[in-house]
């Protein structure tokens, strides 16, 4: 027998108890190549076997991200897969995200920003934290380098953000310490300019409009960009409610991060941008033809349909990945919507004083202030220096066209009042009651 037909000691055995799948067949992974090792100098002969070991075992350990099996798969599909997770491994490098959901949802955040002019809708990322310290900066930091055409507008007037948006080219605007500019209600006030546009630009053709020249001519400029913001606490309801929301956290003691180095870290990150636009631009045509199927409707679904999109273009595990992070981050914010819309906690807890005082027809405006103002785990308490007022309580409610009004009660006395039908449609439209379980149910009756 020759020499060639001998086995090779080196050469592990791949025998797993199964029928060996033939050579030719698609499921067919050929063991990976040993060779004898060859001496290599300063290496003592057990050192090169515990390197050829490592060299082995991460041959044959599959990625995070999955390494698909599929050799007919687009080749577009397969870069795409690569280099979302080669960015996904960059992000995690550098910070530590809440969860591997708002991970996924940046990761795609991030590349659908090369693809703004496909886009219906621009969406935000609101990367809030409750203090300082938890990764925000260093997170826009990274998103800074790895975006199409960043616009870092720090200290810039709206004027000049809304003068640098193009239609053909819009750049993604960067804005940090966000709590700086809405944190109070004087600083929202003075920046309800650039609260306005940040909302119009969600949406395309959505243009503002601006008087320019000697002959102060009027001139429509696009606002249409996607956005990135950061800061300590909620941002406003209505920029919130545009965007994909990263609720950041501080690191414990056991978590660790690399430093960020802005002359070091950056080429590689500026790799990677420059991949994400030679992966994507090819297909812009294809992705505005795309109308993928969502977890998710109205406003949502408009906000996380880029994020969608780019995950389907790049397949592998992107797709399940991508609307996983949906549904969970959706629900998780219609949470704090509850807790946090002041004008929805509003009805909420009303219903809570009707069915407090037995579901009456009609609550004296006087005793339902009392009543609110009494729950000490909610904001009425602290809504002003008096807490909620009857005129506080009559602008949160103007929206849904609910008043009071004079009323009778027990007693004969007249006073100001608000029956409880006023409340049955907006209740019903606006925080629904949960439908009670079967065995309360029978408990109760």
């Amino acid at each position: 027998m020759s020499i060639m037909d001998d086995p090779q000691p080196n050469t592990p055995s791949t025998d797993t108890g199964g029928p060996t799948p033939p050579a030719d067949s698609p499921g067919h992974r050929p063991a990976p190549a040993l060779w004898p090792p060859v001496p290599i100098p300063g290496q003592t002969a057990k050192e090169q076997s515990k390197e050829a070991a490592a060299t082995t075992a991460a041959v044959d350990e599959p990625t995070e991200c999955g390494d698909p099996s599929d050799k007919s798969a687009a080749a577009e599909a397969s870069e795409g897969d690569r280099v979302l997770c080669e960015l996904r491994s960059q992000i995690e490098k550098f910070v530590v995200m809440p969860n591997k959901e708002a991970l996924t949802a940046t990761t795609l955040w991030i590349a659908a920003t090369q693809l703004q002019t496909a886009w219906q809708h621009a969406p935000r990322l609101a990367i809030v934290g409750p203090a300082k310290r938890c990764g925000k900066s260093r997170l826009l930091d990274v998103i800074t380098e790895t975006v199409h055409a960043p616009l870092i507008t720090v200290n810039a007037s709206p004027a000049a953000i809304f003068r640098s948006i193009t239609e053909k080219n819009p750049p993604t605007l960067l804005v940090d310490e966000a709590d700086t500019l809405f944190g109070t209600l004087k600083a929202a006030e003075r920046n309800e300019d650039l609260r306005g546009l940040l909302n119009a630009g969600h949406q395309r053709n959505r243009p503002t409009l601006r008087v320019t020249g000697p002959e102060h001519t009027p001139v429509a400029f696009p606002t249409f960009a996607m956005a990135a913001l950061a800061g300590i606490g909620d941002l406003p309801d209505t920029i919130m409610d545009r965007s994909v929301v990263v609720r950041m956290r501080r690191r414990t003691a056991g978590e660790s991060v690399a430093a960020f180095r802005t002359s070091r870290d950056t080429p590689a990150l500026h790799a990677l941008r420059d991949r994400l636009k030679t992966w994507l631009r090819p297909l812009r045509a294809k992705a505005m033809d795309m109308e993928p199927v969502l977890p998710v409707e109205d406003r949502a679904a408009d906000t996380w349909e880029p994020l969608v999109i780019v995950a389907d273009l790049a397949g592998g595990p992107w797709p399940d990945a991508a609307r996983t992070a949906c549904r969970i981050m959706t629900d998780q914010e219609a949470g704090n919507d509850d807790d946090g819309g002041l004008k929805i906690r509003i009805l909420a807890d009303i219903r809570r004083v009707f069915a407090g005082e037995g579901d009456p027809a009609t609550v004296r405006t006087s005793r339902l202030i009392e009543q609110l103002n009494a729950d000490p785990e909610a904001p009425w308490c602290e809504y002003s220096p008096h807490g909620l007022t009857p005129r506080g309580l009559q602008l949160l409610l103007k929206d849904y066209g609910i008043s009071s009004a004079n009323h009778r009660f027990p007693g004969g006395t007249q006073a100001k009042g608000f029956a409880r039908t006023q409340f049955l449609d907006a209740w019903s439209r606006y925080c629904p009651a949960p439908e009670s379980e079967p065995e309360l149910a029978e408990t109760g009756a």
